[in-house]
């Protein structure tokens, strides 16, 4: 049997991958993040399915499940929401099966970055404005972040921030970050993208904080920043369509044969 560890996307049933949707529909044991995975992903499995919501699990428990499944040779498909590389706490799971021996595969997702960027419409590397995307989230009462994983010091690099985890401490995100971005730097903070309900909230990190708050949003958000994410903005065209910049699959170009053929 093998472990499938499947990334459901965001929240839209649309946006599973077709290999994950193939593996739910096959497998007789589906354990997914029912917190955060929608009830019709899960859906696709199979009438005589076991499927169980691990959101009232503990580590022992999903464990359990899936060692049962193993004694039983029944493939599990192990679906978590977005990406399950990005904060999926799938790595304290992936020891525990190496330890008792249990194959494993990874099915990547839609990360709820890219389906932000998406849904609003934007590109997050913009040419000589930001280039970069930092994931990162916030202690909070989770586990602590690892020393100088912090906005102050990822602040200071200019790039666009995808901030998980912090939609309670946007009072905290301000006092980082304004000193490196400015009280105008654009932010857009996406509650349940991907589902019914979602919600987006466009403002500056002088003023995010307080739409926050008056929207009610405590759980479940994604918080981008950034210079990229202005709704409009003088930019460079890329370089990549540029006739003047041959490559390798565009090596020779108009304005240089001509040159060419005149010497």
């Amino acid at each position: 049997m093998k472990v499938y560890f499947i990334g459901a996307g965001p929240g839209d049933p649309d946006l599973i991958t077709v290999k994950g949707k193939a593996l739910i529909e096959r497998c007789p044991v589906c354990l997914y993040a029912g917190s955060l995975v929608p009830e019709a992903v899960v859906a696709f499995a199979p009438q005589d399915a076991i499927v169980k919501d691990t959101a009232v699990m503990t580590l022992d428990d999903t464990h359990a499940e899936i060692l049962a499944a193993h004694k039983s040779g029944q493939d599990v498909a192990r679906v978590h929401s977005g990406d399950p590389s990005l904060y999926g706490a799938i790595a304290e799971q992936i020891r525990r099966l190496n330890a008792a021996g249990v194959e494993y595969e990874i099915i990547p997702g839609v990360s709820a970055y890219a389906a932000m960027a998406a849904t609003i419409g934007q590109e997050l590397t913009i040419p000589e404005v930001a280039q970069s995307i930092v994931l990162t989230r916030m202690s909070m009462q989770s586990t602590s972040m690892p020393a100088g994983e912090t906005l102050d010091n990822f602040g200071r690099t200019g790039a666009t921030l995808a901030i998980h985890l912090a939609i309670r401490n946007m009072r905290e995100i301000e006092r980082q970050l304004i000193p490196h971005y400015g009280e105008d730097c654009p932010v857009v903070v996406g509650y349940r993208v991907g589902w019914p309900d979602q919600m987006i909230i466009r403002g500056t990190l002088s003023d995010i904080r307080k739409k926050v708050r008056k929207e009610k949003i405590t759980r479940t958000a994604l918080i981008l920043v950034g210079p990229a994410l202005a709704a409009s903005i003088d930019f460079k065209d890329s370089a990549l369509y540029d006739p003047k910049m041959p490559h390798v699959l565009r090596p020779v170009v108009g304005v240089d044969l001509v040159e060419d053929h005149n010497t």
